[in-house]
């Protein structure tokens, strides 16, 4: 006989029962699906396989600042929904005796495995908005697996309970419960509540409003906030001799100053980082294109861009050629009409439409032609 809160009878809410599981679950099941939808982009866009790396779109603009915004959006609110939704069928998930048959028992494994993934998956995302990784694992690819894992629980989890679903979808076919509308009102009003005071920092509409959000996308050098700074690449002290390498079919080298003697072209476009903040900003350099006509370079070519950076998970990164050829890809040396700060790529750093800030190379040395 089980004693203490788990007893028989202890959980005495008429609120644990399947309609208001059923509407909580909708709202979480939305907030999921956006997320791991948005999730797969997100990595996608930072790790292409090779049969969609020359495949990758430059534009929209805006559409990883987008993506990746509605990636954090729906993931913070995922996390009341996902506590309100535990709320509602805790009962169940202490039912006794645990395993009544061989399927109730695979049924149990199966919940067990979607929640433990859901809890980890947006806590560590959570923790990632902060840039704290207490863990001993890569933080990407484990949430990446870890999203798969979610959403096969969540299917198989959705198949089983299928019936019990469709009978309590609809309201005409539930009962009154004291208690049920009060309940989702709460549970709507925190999760907007957690939207609206993190999203300001994608949606510049909301930026009043970012009260609880990580980042402020108007705070940090030159007005645009870094995520690894200058001292923390080791990259403060610039050598007096830079020269920028162009590595292609007729290889060359500029100094800083014959890079300015070049045409010049500016294009407003948005830093956007894995975090969820995003902000814009008014880059001037010179064209990535024009550079590697100069260089001879085949158009289909793929690009490998080196930072001064000296260690870092994205000192070396490669560009694929329609971002490579797109007329709003620079090599900037001056945002908002001021010469790049060191925290934003001092002397060059790479800026181009629709793509994940960490592509966004800064302190590049070296552009090598692959071919």
């Amino acid at each position: 006989m089980r004693v203490g809160p788990f007893r028989p009878g202890a959980f005495r809410s008429g609120l644990h029962e399947p309609r208001t599981a059923v509407v909580i679950g909708r709202w979480l099941g939305a907030a999921v699906l956006v997320c791991f939808v948005t999730g797969l982009t997100s990595h996608y866009l930072q790790e292409p396989p090779a049969w969609l790396r020359t495949r990758l779109p430059s534009r929209p603009v805006d559409g990883y600042r987008v993506s990746q915004g509605l990636h954090v959006i729906s993931g913070l609110a995922a996390i009341p929904l996902l506590g309100a939704k535990l709320w509602t069928v805790y009962p169940e998930l202490f039912a006794w005796p645990p395993a009544r048959s061989l399927r109730h028992a695979l049924e149990r494994l199966g919940i067990a495995v979607l929640v433990a993934g859901l809890l980890l998956e947006l806590f560590t995302g959570l923790l990632n908005t902060v840039q704290w990784y207490p863990w001993p694992f890569p933080f990407r690819q484990t949430h990446f697996w870890l999203g798969w894992t979610v959403v096969g629980g969540l299917l198989l989890h959705l198949a089983v309970k299928a019936p019990q679903i469709a009978a309590h979808w609809w309201r005409r076919t539930a009962g009154a419960v004291p208690g049920r509308r009060a309940l989702l009102g709460a549970v709507g009003a925190a999760t907007a509540a957690v939207t609206l005071t993190t999203a300001g920092q994608t949606v510049p509409w909301l930026r009043r409003l970012d009260l609880l959000a990580p980042r402020r996308p108007d705070l940090g050098p030159q007005g645009l906030p870094v995520n690894r700074t200058a001292a923390q690449a080791g990259t403060t002290a610039v050598p007096a001799d830079w020269r920028l390498t162009v590595d292609g079919p007729r290889p060359y080298r500029l100094s800083l100053a014959e890079l300015r003697a070049l045409p010049q072209h500016t294009a407003r476009l948005p830093i956007a980082c894995v975090e969820g903040w995003s902000a814009d900003g008014e880059w001037t350099g010179v064209r990535l294109r024009d550079l590697l006509d100069l260089a001879g370079a085949p158009p289909g070519a793929l690009l490998r861009i080196t930072s001064l950076e000296a260690d870092g998970p994205y000192a070396v990164t490669e560009m694929p050629p329609r971002y490579a050829r797109d007329e709003l890809t620079l090599l900037a040396l001056a945002l908002d009409g001021e010469e790049l700060a060191p925290d934003h790529g001092h002397p060059a750093r790479i800026i181009a439409p629709n793509r994940p800030g960490v592509l966004q190379t800064k302190w590049v040395s070296r552009i090598e032609v692959l071919g």
